[in-house]
C-alpha cells in the first residue's frame, strides 16, 4: 500500500508503539489517586505534558490534555458561548460548527483563492469588536499557512481573544506560542505519529476557560474525566521524538516530493489544476482538481490500485456536499467535487510518486470519458 493520506492520520511511530506497550504492562492506578500506583500514572502524564509543552514553547501548566482536536476546539468555543465569535471560512468543521452552534453572534471571515485570510479584511471585521477570533495555523485541505502572528497583532488592538487550530501544522513547522501571542491553540497526537483519541489545548496563562466536561478535578479542574494514561504517554513520546529528531528538518525532503508530484500531474494529466498555494504552504499537502472527473471516484480507483489519498477533511467523509474550503476559495462546486488531496509523510519516496503517476492519468482519462460535464481549461 502507498499511503498518501497523512493529513487524515499518520501511522504510529515505532518508538510510540514501544512506549505504549511498556506503559500497558505497568500496574498503574488512577492518576487522580494518592497511592503510589496512582502517582506513578500521574508522573507519566506530567512527563508527557512537559514534552508537548516544549514542542510549543509553552509552560506545562498551560497544556490541557483532551480526547483530540475536536474536543479542544469545542472547549474554546463553549468558553465564549453567547458572545461574538468570528472564524475564517476555511476552518475545520469542529471550529465552524461549534462556533455557529454556540455564538451569540457569528461571522465568517473571507479568504482569498488559496484560503489565506486577508489582514486588511480582518481589520475591517474587528471594528465590530468580536470577543473571539479563530484562525487556523495551516489549512488541512490546501496546506495554506495563515499569517497568524500578524492576525494576532490586529486582534490585540481590539482586545479580542485569539484561538488557533494548529492540528495540521504541529510537528511540521515550528510553533512558538509565545511568539505567536495566541490565547488558545489546538494540537493532536495522531498527526505526528502518536495515537488517535488524544490531543491537547494550550491556554495562555490568564486566559479564561470554562470546562467543557464537568465532574472530577483532573487537568487542574479544567477537564474532568479519568486520564487516558496510555494515549497520553504515546502523545508525549511522539512529541519527544519530534523534538529529538526535530522532524521539521526532514519535511524539506517531503516538500521536494510534493513539488515533483505537482509538476508531474500538471504535465501529464490534462485539465488538472492545483488548488494549494505555491508559497507559505505545509510541505506535505497538495490539493489538485481534475475537471470533469469526480474526486471520490478517483479516490476509489486509486484505492483499488493500492494508493490511499483523501478528498478533503477526514471528518467530512461521507458528506456529499462539496468541500466548504474549496467553495470558500474557488466558489466552484465542480472544482470542489473534482478535487483530491495528496498528503505525504516522512516515509514517502520518489518510487511512491512514480507509482501514482503510473495509474492516475489513465484513471482521470477514463472518468472524463464517461462524464457529462464539458471538459475545458479552467480560467485562472
Amino acid at each position: 500500500m502507498i499511503y498518501l493520506d497523512y493529513a487524515a492520520t499518520s501511522p504510529l511511530l515505532p518508538v510510540v508503539k514501544a512506549e505504549m506497550e511498556r506503559v500497558l504492562m505497568l500496574e498503574l492506578g488512577n492518576a487522580a489517586a494518592l497511592h503510589s500506583s496512582g502517582q506513578h500514572a500521574k508522573e507519566i502524564i506530567e512527563r508527557a505534558r512537559e514534552d508537548v509543552a516544549r514542542l510549543l514553547n509553552a509552560s506545562p501548566e498551560e497544556i490541557i490534555f483532551t480526547s483530540g482536536g475536536t474536543e479542544a476546539n469545542n472547549t474554546v468555543m463553549a468558553t465564549f458561548a453567547g458572545q461574538k465569535i468570528f472564524v475564517s471560512s476555511v476552518e475545520h468543521p469542529s471550529v465552524l460548527k461549534s462556533a455557529k452552534a454556540r455564538a451569540g453572534e457569528f461571522k465568517e471571515i473571507a479568504v482569498d483563492k488559496v484560503g489565506r485570510v486577508n489582514l486588511k479584511r480582518l481589520e475591517e471585521e474587528l471594528h465590530e469588536k468580536p470577543d473571539l477570533v479563530s484562525i487556523m495555523f495551516a489549512n488541512n485541505e490546501l496546506g495554506t499557512i495563515e499569517p497568524i502572528e500578524e492576525a494576532v497583532k490586529c486582534c490585540k488592538k481590539y482586545n479580542t481573544s485569539v484561538h488557533c487550530d494548529a492540528t495540521q501544522a504541529f510537528g511540521k513547522v515550528k510553533i512558538d506560542v509565545k511568539k505567536l501571542g495566541v490565547d488558545y491553540l489546538t494540537v493532536s497526537a495522531h498527526k505526528i505519529g502518536g495515537p488517535q483519541g488524544v490531543g491537547a489545548l494550550y491556554v495562555r496563562k490568564g486566559a479564561k476557560l470554562k470546562p467543557l466536561l464537568y465532574g472530577g478535578h483532573q487537568e487542574n479542574k479544567r477537564r474532568a474525566g479519568t486520564s487516558n494514561v496510555l494515549a497520553i504517554a504515546g502523545f508525549g513520546k511522539a512529541a519527544e521524538w519530534c523534538w529529538d529528531e526535530w522532524s521539521c528538518k526532514k519535511w524539506g525532503e517531503v516538500a521536494k516530493l510534493r513539488d515533483l508530484l505537482k509538476r508531474r500531474i500538471l504535465e501529464e494529466v490534462p485539465y488538472s489544476n492545483c488548488n494549494s498555494p505555491s508559497d507559505a504552504c505545509l510541505p506535505n499537502i497538495l490539493n489538485m482538481s481534475f475537471r470533469a472527473a469526480e474526486g471520490e471516484s478517483i479516490q476509489l480507483y486509486l484505492d483499488l490500485a493500492g494508493i490511499v489519498v483523501g478528498t478533503g477533511s477526514a471528518c467530512a467523509a461521507g458528506d456529499l456536499n462539496p468541500s466548504h474550503v474549496l467553495m470558500a476559495t474557488r466558489h466552484d462546486a465542480e472544482v470542489a467535487h473534482s478535487s483530491i488531496r495528496f498528503s505525504l509523510g516522512l516515509d514517502t519516496t520518489e518510487a511512491d510518486i512514480e507509482s501514482v503517476m503510473a495509474v492516475l492519468p489513465g484513471i482521470v482519462e477514463k472518468l472524463q470519458g464517461i462524464s457529462t460535464v464539458e471538459v475545458k481549461e479552467e480560467n485562472e
